[in-house]
């Protein structure tokens, strides 16, 4: 019997309203492609994930927390419906054919107007793959594609499989959010995982790149809201390995600088599970250099010390020595401490600290809401609030966020 044969377009979605039924790890995969794209998403959803929510609470989609009714495709130009009710989906569907709205099924296909294909990116260039109805072929060739853009070799596995590692874990660190900012190796063992079990900093475009069979475990860690505990990932980790899964921890930034890294591999190894670490362009560091805030510089700064904020100066639980920062001359970095900079900018001021020290805040790093604000320790944090920052961010305090630059630099 022959394939299924579509007609694959690039649509133009900036500005134009998509709409997308469910809040699962399956709308999870879509929406940041959605998003880069332009897309004006709104999401109709009883519940969502963790990493979905944050979408919704950071101003990126709007969320419609209710079951599907008749009705919310009004004005949509396109549709997915990506609930895990077969019924729902149907409904979805049979709205979006009334309305002339291509609508995607994730359940089902071909009962859909429209199928999506496998995309990776390259250099700039989109890569996409249909293969009438096989997805894992459409997902093998897709990687083969990229494989080969990136290597310069040439190959298409056709419906041969990619050969998966050995079960086991690798911790793998994403890099500060840019999805062509994590590590070839890191790509790699990516897309030969069995189960991905992420985290909301992780660089969320790379779930689209998943070939569907691969199962996707969020365990996103939003600041003062809902969390995963570390002893169930732990447990996840260990569960899926031993049933004979490859498992990729995908982690924002390096698994080890404040990613509770360690704790994971030391759990693996007490179960006996083999882990392999990738290390990642940590936060600390990248974040600051998009932003033209070097950690370090020549005459300017000869030390560097990296800081988490998430236990505030004074608590009995700090392992910080604050009066000590405070007696550095070199470059602070700061962690999860965006909703303590008051404290924490008072504390490193009554330890010796100028007032007027430069201090860099740098929200988003590297992603499409990237902000900057350029302060003091005196006024820095009245600078924050007044320009609404969230997290996550990086704070820099030392001389080197004074530094200016007029380089022009070109677009990447």
């Amino acid at each position: 019997m022959p394939h299924e044969q579509h007609y694959l377009a690039g649509l133009d979605l900036r500005g134009r309203e998509v709409v997308v039924v469910g809040g699962g790890t399956v709308a999870q995969r879509r929406l940041p492609r959605l998003l880069a794209a332009g897309a004006v998403v709104r999401l109709v959803a009883p519940r969502t994930t963790p990493s979905v929510q944050a979408l919704a609470d950071a101003g990126e989609l709007v969320w419609h927390a209710r079951p599907f009714r008749h009705g919310d495709l009004d004005g949509a130009w396109y549709a997915l419906a990506c609930t895990d009710d077969p019924d729902v989906n149907a409904a979805v569907a049979a709205e979006a054919e009334e309305c002339r709205v291509f609508c995607v099924r994730a359940d089902a296909a071909s009962r859909g107007s429209a199928v999506t294909p496998a995309t990776g990116d390259h250099d700039g260039l989109l890569v996409g793959v249909l293969s009438g109805g096989s997805p894992r072929r459409s997902a093998a060739v897709r990687d083969a594609i990229l494989d080969a853009l990136r290597t310069a070799a040439l190959a298409d596995p056709g419906h041969e499989p990619v050969a998966a590692p050995t079960p086991g874990v690798a911790l793998v660190g994403g890099g500060p959010g840019d999805p062509e900012l994590i590590t070839v190796r890191g790509r790699r063992l990516l897309a030969r995982a069995d189960v991905v079990v992420v985290d909301r900093l992780a660089p969320r475009e790379l779930l689209d790149e998943l070939s569907p069979h691969v199962q996707v475990v969020d365990a996103a860690k939003i600041p003062y809201g809902r969390a995963a505990a570390q002893e169930t990932i732990n447990r996840t980790l260990i569960e899926h390995a031993r049933a004979g899964r490859f498992v990729v921890r995908l982690k924002g930034g390096d698994p080890y600088v404040f990613g509770r890294g360690f704790e994971e591999l030391q759990a693996c190894a007490e179960a006996g599970v083999p882990v392999t670490v990738v290390p990642g362009v940590t936060s600390a560091f990248s974040v600051p250099a998009v932003a033209d805030v070097p950690v370090t510089h020549r005459g300017v700064a000869h030390d560097v010390v990296v800081v988490s904020g998430h236990v505030p100066p004074g608590d009995k639980r700090s392992l910080v020595d604050w009066d000590a920062l405070g007696r550095l001359r070199g470059t602070v970095v700061l962690l999860m401490a965006l909703e303590r900079l008051a404290v924490i900018a008072d504390t490193l001021v009554a330890a010796g600290r100028p007032a007027d020290t430069p201090v860099a805040v740098v929200q988003e790093g590297t992603l499409r809401g990237e902000r900057v604000v350029r302060s003091t320790l005196a006024t820095v944090a009245r600078a924050v609030a007044d320009a609404g920052l969230r997290p996550p961010a990086v704070v820099v305090v030392g001389p080197v966020a004074g530094l200016a630059t007029d380089a022009v630099r070109p677009g990447a």
